[in-house]
Formats: structure tokens, sequence, C-alpha cells
């Protein structure tokens, strides 16, 4: 009798729709190098941190093309453009997890925090991050934020020292997400700043549990979250390296979701009644990126005859298999300052070999490809790129020896400079045009390591400034094609691909909507699994 009335109630809880949570498994392509996400900037990073476990003051509706409100409920602009008041959303809870408690909501001290330590090199947590704050560093925050300030408990103040059209997209972007001030304080306190690395909390949808490297990242449905509780419940992360095996994972039931697949496995899920695609066209370009610090490859003559070199149309059929656009530049052409008639640099040997020879390199020179072992968007297929390169190449005496290196050590040693030919890729976070420049050709992000062509260059980092200070969007597209001509004519990079971003899913996963940027956003993911 007992039996039966228990399962009589269970029944009784379902029809009323208070059915547990069901969990959802997501099969990504590659760990995390951490969860302190401002000391990074891979999107593979951002996805695993940032989008699942924290927020920031606003966020970039991809749909809408507009900034919208998230931990800021409101923010106004002064006239004149320098000042920036945020009013805090209140009832924000920080996470409650195993290793700490909070003992209050977010407050302005949170956010005060979480921009000084960036930017302020007194700050006591300043100097506890490695390889410093590459997204703060590269787009100049410490020279633009003259001041942030705390008016109240709930507002927060940014003043600039000029006006910047991007700032207010730039606060959507992984890097700003805000962090609790008394959890660090009490990290500090115990001499465990690395913790924040490795024990992360945020006030997003998922509360971190564990992360083994190169297997798996766990996350429990955050019961406080202000936008409300998700409906999946746990999360899981299966970190999964190879895209077929992904694909398989996802067959048989073991995933929910697959990112990052091959052309070819989009094809083969698209014919399966229990998969389904999303995707959109992606804020995106991939690319090789020279070296330019590097002799001889500080040379455009040299840079110019490996992009005559390259037949970028067998490239692209190959390892894109119909899924990807021809680049021509670091722009994706749905940008707004898209300069769509730059001329290129079409397969052409006898000219590549003919700059060669007036470098003074008629018999060529060595060199070495890097890039990683596993397929990503940006790179379905990263040995066959790196062999079909390496054989144009030889035909033009470039002898180039290809080096396979794990997706984490090479983005740190790439941001080293250490490379010679990367393959690489950049993804936008807003849409707009400052977000491939400033981060990948601007001087101070050679500094910072994401300019991975090593190019600092007194007109092009002036156009790129002036673009950012003035809120006509004309004036602003004249500038930037501007520099993308100079970028094309220094030949820093060989531009690739702008790929399609696609994720595959089982049916029954609902509410999933793919982001033309990579970014992640499962809060709203529901499945009947």
């Amino acid at each position: 009798m007992r039996a039966a009335a228990l399962s009589l109630l269970f029944t009784s809880l379902l029809a009323a729709g208070i059915a547990q949570a069901a969990p959802l498994k997501v099969c990504s392509e590659a760990s995390p190098e951490g969860f302190d996400v401002v000391q990074y900037n891979s999107l593979t990073t951002t996805n695993a941190s940032a989008d699942v476990l924290m927020n920031r003051l606003v966020e970039f509706d991809a749909a809408q093309g507009k900034v919208v409100p998230s931990l800021a409920q409101s923010w106004s602009v002064s006239a004149d453009g320098l000042t920036y008041d945020f009013k805090l959303r209140d009832g924000v809870k920080f996470h409650t997890t195993g290793y700490f408690k909070p003992t209050r909501e977010l407050n302005a001290d949170d956010v005060l925090f979480s921009f000084q330590r960036m930017l302020y090199p007194a700050h006591a947590w300043h100097k506890t991050a490695p390889g410093g704050y590459p997204h703060a560093q590269s787009l100049q925050l410490g020279s633009l934020i003259k001041a942030i300030e705390a008016p109240d408990p709930q507002t927060v103040r940014f003043t600039l020292n000029h006006a910047d059209a991007t700032f207010l997209a730039t606060l959507s972007m992984g890097f700003a997400s805000i962090y609790s001030a008394e959890y660090a304080d009490k990290l500090l306190k115990a001499g465990t700043p690395e913790k924040l690395n490795s024990q992360p909390v945020g006030t997003g949808p998922f509360v971190f549990q564990r992360f083994q490297k190169d297997a798996v990242v766990r996350y429990r449905a955050n019961p406080d979250y202000f936008a409300g509780k998700p409906a999946v419940d746990p999360l899981i992360f299966a970190i999964t390296t190879d895209a077929n095996v992904r694909l398989q994972k996802l067959k048989r039931g073991e995933c929910d979701l697959a990112l990052s697949p091959k052309p070819l496995d989009i094809a083969e899920a698209a014919k399966d009644s229990d998969l389904k695609v999303a995707q959109t066209p992606a804020f995106m370009t991939a690319f090789v990126a020279i070296n330019s610090e590097h002799p001889p490859l500080d040379k455009p003559e040299v840079r110019q005859a490996i992009n005559l070199a390259f037949d970028k149309d067998a490239y692209l059929k190959a390892v894109f298999q119909g899924k990807a656009i021809a680049a021509n530049g670091p722009y994706p052409p749905n940008t707004w300052s898209y300069a769509k008639d730059l001329p290129g640099y079409p397969l052409n040997l006898t000219k590549a070999k003919a700059l060669l020879a007036k470098a003074g390199l008629p018999d060529g020179f060595s060199t070495t490809i890097w890039t990683r072992p596993s397929g990503s968007l940006l790179n379905p297929n990263p040995s066959l790129g790196a062999q079909m390169l390496q054989a144009d190449l030889d035909k033009i005496g470039i002898k180039a020896e290809i080096r396979v290196i794990e997706w984490g050590e090479l983005i740190r040693r790439a941001k080293a400079g250490e490379h010679d030919l990367l393959f690489m890729g950049w993804a936008g976070d807003n849409g707009d045009p400052d977000n491939f420049l400033s981060p990948q050709f601007s001087c101070a992000a050679v500094k910072s390591g994401t300019n991975f062509a090593r190019f600092c260059d007194s007109r092009l980092d002036q156009l790129i400034s002036a673009g950012r200070t003035t809120n006509d969007q004309s004036v602003r597209s004249r500038l930037y094609q501007q520099a993308q001509t100079l970028i094309q004519q220094q030949a820093l990079w060989v531009p690739l691909a702008h790929p399609t971003a696609a994720t595959l899913l089982r049916k029954g996963v609902e509410g999933y909507q793919v982001s033309p940027f990579g970014r992640l956003d499962l809060s709203k993911v529901s499945t009947t699994r």
C-alpha cells in the first residue's frame, strides 16, 4: 500500500509539472585554460567560464543587434560621452559552494574589484595573473578609463579620459565578467589567490563543481539565479577533441549538444531524424598569422609571397567543404565597415617567387607552421590545412616544418610570439569592427599577446584609435577601411575563411540559439532526456 501511494504521489507531481530537471551534456572540443577568464583570450575558456558561471553589467543581444541589461538594470551616459552610470540589479546572489558561502548580495564593490584588479598596477590582485590581462591590455582600458567609482552601493560610475564608441559594447565581453570582492578578499587573506582560477565563483546560471583536464567540467544549476533557475541540471562539458567522436556520442545519446562540428558531420547530422542542426553566419575569421618579428617574415615582400603561394580555393573546398566563404581580410562581409574592393592575393607562384628574389631570398628559406591537434569551428581539419600550406610553400622554395601543439600550450606560446606561421581564428564579441582591429592589430595588443602578427605600426595604430573616439559610423567606416587596406598591403595574415557557426543537437533539446560570436547561452535550454 505504501509503495502504491508513493507511486501515485510521484505521478501526481509529474502531472503538476514538478518533475526533476534533466541533465544537459555538451560535447566540447578542448579544455579551458582556466576559469579566471580575465587571464585568457580563447573562446573555449570563455564558453566554460564567462558564459556559464558569470555575468557582465550588460550583454550583447545578437538577435536584436544591441546591448541589453544584465547585472546593470539600467545605465545613463553623459552628453559628452565621458561618464557612464550603471544602476545595479537588486537581489543578485553570488554562488554558494563547498569552498565559499557569500554573506551579502552583489553590490558596487564587486564591480570595482573586477575592473580595478585589471587596470590598476598597484591593486593587490593585479600581479596575481601570471600572463597579465590580454583583453584589457589590448583594448587599452587602462588609458581609456580615468576612474571607477561607487556613488552608492548600487551605482557604479565609469569616467573616461576620452569618448569611446566601443566602450558600452566592450562591457559585454567575457573578460568584463563581475567577480565577488568578498571571495577575492578571502582568498588573498588565505594566501591562495590562484584558487580564483580553479575554484571560480560567479553570479551566473550555473555553479562550478569540478574540472578534470581533457575529460570533463561539471556544473549544477544555480537555484538563486536572478533570471530564474535553469531547466537543465546538472550541466556537463564532456571534453571530446575529435569532432567525429563528438558526433558519434551525440548519436548514442551520450551528449545533447556537440560543438564545433566538421562540415561533413553537419551534413550527416542533417540526415538523422534524431538530430538537428542549429547554424548561423559566424562573426569570425580563420587566418594564418605571419609573425612579422621573425626574419625573414619581417619583410613585406616575403609575407606577400606567402599569400600568393597558398591555394586558398583548394583549402576552402578541402577543409571547410562548402561551410565557409573565402576571407579577403580581417572582417566578415556582414561587418558594417567591410572593405569589399580590396585586391587580395590571387594564386600566383611566379609573382611569389619574384617577391622572394626581391627580398634577397631567391632560393627560399626555412620556417615553421604551428597548428592545433584537434579541429574547431575555425579550423575543422588542422592536419590537412597545415599540410596543404606546407606543400604550396614548397613550390616557391619555402621549407616549412609542421608543429602540432596542444591547444592551451599553443595559445600560451603564440601569445609570447614564439611562432612563425600560425593557424588561428578570431571571433568578434559584439558585431563592432573594433573587436577585430584593437585585439589583433594594435601596438598594445603586441604587448598583451593577442596580436599574433606581432605588428606595431604608428599609422595603423592611429587609424584604430581614431575609429574608437567618434560615434559617427561613416567616419569610423572610412578609418577602418583605410586600416584594412594597410593590413592587406602589409600581408600580416593569410586570411582564410568566414565559417558558418553550427551546433549539433539531439531532438528534444529546446531553447538553444547558436551565436554568431561563438558564445554559449545555456540558461534557457531545456531537454526531454
